[in-house]
């Protein structure tokens, strides 16, 4: 252990580390000493907050006493139970669960009783960062909005994540990922072109608005780092998505120009797509001239790129069928795995449409060490996707598992004061 002094964003003077097992100053996680209340459930929220927890920050994640995160019932599949579980009255841990939430503590508390807003208050009075995920207005029923909390911690960042945004006729409406999809546009620009519109095959509009979240929240702390005041941060997954609309929302805005789905094709360069081979398929990408003829020459057809059908990319986007049908037909003759051997080599654009076991087992992915393993105490060793950061060469290995429901509890109202028969007096009230 050791003491430095502690950057200008937190709020006490001195922070020690505890979680590097080095003595030197610089394996310290960027946002060790950071104090996060996390009142988030299902994944965008939780996944800001582990990216947070990923960096160092103490992020206490507070749940319902009776079940928790919804997720955290969102079984099969699950984690199996060791023989000798802790809290064997809880069902198994789900893998949805675990994928969201690793070095956060967990501590369960009825916020509708009165001494559960009492103990929530205490918890916020001393962080840096409360997060939520309720509809607009509903904390403050707790006493728990931005105004109130603010008077009793002027440095608090209070990042609160909504369906569609604080004001609009939309504001009290629940989020969901796949109605956002939906709604903002996504779904309309997904699919085959003549098919119907589809999801993504992850909770994408989750994931894009726990980024944003988590941005602003570091943002915000440099901020206060500057003012010494905290700041109210706002996301929502509707503004996340149309946000993330990118080139295709430029088009419509400076072009008037309205989007359609393309499947895995690009309204504007060809050929950019997946095809199909002998045994599967492998998506192939020509994104300037140059790169077509390097495909001419690797599918040993040459003579392809003096056709003046296809010289230049817009008269390939021009005869877009004809093209298309000419390569379908060539790398139908071999399979995805032969197709790579051959396409390797000049920097042409191309992969074959790897599985999930694939991924985790490509060279790049194992070289990366983009899985990691922790022992979880009710499910023993478990893997988890690392983070996807690295820090002076290092990844931002876990230092916690996933925890079960109300894991810390005790442990975190021991740090606010409470003694055992205290603890023992909120439980027998169903507090915590």
């Amino acid at each position: 252990m050791f003491t430095i002094a502690r950057p200008p964003y937190l709020s006490k003077a001195l922070v020690t580390c505890r979680r590097c097992l080095s003595t030197s100053p610089v394996d310290i996680r960027p946002l060790d000493g950071v104090k996060i209340v996390d009142l988030t459930r299902v994944l965008a929220g939780p996944m800001a907050t582990m990216m947070l927890s990923d960096l160092g920050a103490d992020v206490i994640k507070v749940e319902n006493p009776k079940h928790g995160d919804d997720t955290r019932s969102w079984t099969p599949p699950g984690a199996e139970k060791l023989p000798n579980a802790p809290r064997p009255d809880l069902p198994a841990e789900s893998a949805y669960f675990l994928q969201a939430n690793r070095n956060k503590r967990s501590i369960t508390l009825n916020m509708k009783a009165p001494k559960g807003q009492e103990i929530l208050q205490e918890l916020i009075s001393q962080a840096d960062v409360l997060v939520e995920n309720y509809i607009p207005g509903k904390l403050d029923q707790y006493g728990l909005g931005y105004e109130q909390l603010r008077r009793n911690n002027p440095r608090l960042i209070y990042c609160s994540i909504t369906g569609y945004g604080s004001t609009g006729p939309y504001s009290k409406q629940p989020g969901y990922d796949v109605a956002i999809e939906a709604e903002a546009g996504l779904m309309h620009i997904t699919g085959e072109r003549d098919g119907r519109p589809v999801k993504v095959g992850v909770a994408v509009t989750d994931l894009l608005t726990g980024h944003f979240a988590h941005s602003a929240v570091l943002a915000a702390l440099i901020k206060r780092g500057r003012t010494g005041i905290g700041s109210l941060v706002e996301c929502s997954l509707f503004e996340s998505q149309i946000a993330s609309l990118a080139n295709i929302a430029s088009n419509y805005l400076i072009a008037g120009q309205e989007a359609s789905r393309w499947g895995t094709q690009h309204p504007s360069i060809v050929p950019y797509q997946v095809f199909p081979t002998k045994d599967s398929y492998i998506m192939v990408s020509a994104g300037n001239d140059s790169q077509f003829v390097t495909l001419c020459e690797k599918v040993f057809e040459r003579n392809w790129a003096q056709d003046e059908r296809f010289v230049k990319n817009a008269d390939r986007v021009k005869h877009r069928q004809i093209l298309i049908a000419m390569i379908e037909e060539r790398l139908g003759d071999h399979t995805t795995a032969e197709w790579v051997n051959k396409l390797g080599g000049k920097g042409l654009p191309f992969a074959p449409i790897n599985n999930i076991e694939q991924t985790f087992s490509h060279p790049q992915a194992i070289a990366r060490k983009v899985v990691e393993e922790v022992y979880h105490p009710r499910a023993g060793k478990i893997k988890m996707p690392a983070a996807a950061v690295s820090y002076d060469g290092k990844k931002m290995a876990a230092y916690r598992p996933p925890p079960y429901l109300g894991q810390h509890t005790e442990e975190i109202l021991e740090e606010l004061g409470h003694d055992a028969q205290s603890i023992a007096a909120l439980r027998s009230e169903g507090v915590i």
